[in-house]
């Protein structure tokens, strides 16, 4: 997909019409033309240019680094709240993305057209939380892509959607340089490949990856991941919470 093609292609019709009108019609498209421009520019907030402009105006946020190693999901704040379930289907998403000029690599926009990748059809808030491997208890070397997910699991996380990935990309545009893996169910691509998805600054630009997401897959301990909270784990807490408001009721 040439998405600076399609900018370009309509840049020079706007410039052939120009050159066939005179006096006030001129003025009037090339004003016309100036707000189209500014407004396709203030779109697409994933570009290098957004990127810094972004990092100017956004303050960055603290970093809270909770304890290591973690003991329960419950002792790690919320690092971020996202909503998905607003797109009808995977394309339209794809199309939010194309338009916001995010640079999706190849796996990542191969494994969304894949019909194992599902989009929510509720609108709703996810609370997303961010741990390295080092955190859960991992050596400062690499760790198996599979442990990481059995640790975080035993410890109250929950693997995220794969519409997770996507949704963070369109609301996270102040991004620092740096990398988030999304902790999801590996998605195959055609030939078979499991991979798991990455919202990434480059440098260059916001974008979305894919990356290997076998079981084996080796994983530096530093490398940050995004999970959510697992439903067992809410239950498990907020049973705790009956049991202890009825012992304070017997008191």
């Amino acid at each position: 997909m040439d998405r600076t093609a399609d900018k370009e292609s309509g840049y020079a019709i706007s410039h052939r019409s120009m050159r066939r009108q005179s006096g006030d019609s001129f003025i009037a498209m090339l004003f016309t033309a100036c707000i189209v421009f500014f407004a396709s520019e203030a779109g697409a907030q994933c570009t290098a240019r957004a990127v810094l402009q972004n990092r100017l105006t956004f303050k960055a946020a603290p970093s809270v680094t909770p304890p290591a190693p973690i003991k329960s999901v419950f002792a790690v704040p919320v690092w971020r709240t996202i909503t998905v379930g607003t797109f009808a289907n995977s394309f339209a998403l794809l199309n939010a993305l194309d338009a916001a000029g995010c640079g999706i690599g190849g796996l990542a926009e191969e494994i969304l057209a894949r019909p194992a990748f599902n989009v929510g059809t509720k609108k709703t808030s996810v609370e997303l939380f961010a741990v390295s491997a080092a955190e859960l208890g991992f050596p400062p070397d690499t760790v198996r892509l599979a442990d990481v997910y059995a640790r975080a699991q035993q410890l109250g996380f929950g693997l995220a959607a794969a519409e997770v990935g996507p949704q963070l990309r369109l609301q996270y545009f102040d991004q620092p340089m740096g990398e988030f893996l999304i902790a999801m169910e590996p998605i195959k691509t055609w030939k078979g490949e499991p991979v798991i998805l990455a919202v990434a600054n480059g440098g260059a630009g916001l974008v979305l990856l894919g990356r290997d997401g076998s079981a084996d897959a080796e994983i530096s301990a530093a490398s940050r991941f995004l999970f959510v909270r697992s439903n067992e784990a809410a239950l498990a807490k907020a049973v705790r919470g009956i049991e202890e408001a009825a012992g304070l009721g017997r008191r």
